[in-house]
């Protein structure tokens, strides 16, 4: 059982690790997954310490944002040690945070607990709606992408390696990526605000397509 001081540790690593992201993955992005979880899981009954230590640790070992992910990995075993945190809740913790990401998909249906499937959720529901057209934006500027090029396909059918080294627009990531999320939720409260938000990309995207060909209403 994952105690309160153990979480406050664990909350002030991740924000130190993830202090100076500028890709959208920061402090703000990781305090708003942790709201999102504390809600899902009252509403889910799934174990909120060991949900929230998930949701504060879940990029700390990303393979996108850490230069050594490996490095990361051990980094962060050392951490939970050092808080006494047990073989069980790491083992627990690993397997959420290992296992959650959009890019694991592409290996096939992952497997998650309840508490994994909440963060994942949240985490999911963060890169939607208002915040996820925000957060899309600023790390299609963050790699150098372009907002749109309609002479760029869309991947209708993409690779892992597309997904994580192929060029692509801040635009064809709703198609390719964002619009697809609401049906991926686990939980049925998460399904419910993916649905809401989804539709607010989908304003916002006709919106800014109508405005490039110079055919919005006035």
């Amino acid at each position: 059982m994952i105690t309160e001081t153990q979480l406050t540790a664990i909350q002030t690593y991740a924000l130190q690790k993830l202090a100076h992201d500028h890709s959208g993955h920061g402090r703000d992005h990781l305090q708003r997954v942790n709201r999102l979880a504390r809600r899902l899981a009252k509403a889910e009954g799934a174990n909120l310490n060991l949900t929230l230590a998930a949701a504060w640790l879940h990029d700390v070992i990303d393979d996108k944002l850490m230069a050594d992910p490996a490095k990361a990995h051990q980094d962060l075993i050392a951490q939970l040690n050092a808080q006494n945190v047990t073989a069980a809740d790491q083992t627990a913790i690993f397997a959420i945070i290992d296992h959650m990401s959009f890019s694991k998909s592409f290996n096939g249906p992952q497997k998650l607990s309840l508490e994994g499937q909440v963060v994942q959720d949240a985490d999911r529901l963060d890169a939607i709606g208002a915040i996820g057209i925000a957060r899309a934006l600023y790390y299609s500027g963050h790699v150098g992408e372009k907002i749109y090029d309609p002479a760029i396909a869309l991947r209708e059918h993409m690779t892992r390696e597309q997904y994580r080294h192929q060029p692509g627009t801040a635009i064809n990531h709703f198609y390719e990526k964002l619009f697809k999320l609401a049906a991926l939720m686990n939980t049925d409260t998460a399904k419910a605000l993916a649905a809401h938000r989804t539709a607010v990309m989908h304003e916002f995207v006709d919106q800014f397509k109508a405005e490039w060909t110079a055919d919005d209403k006035a």
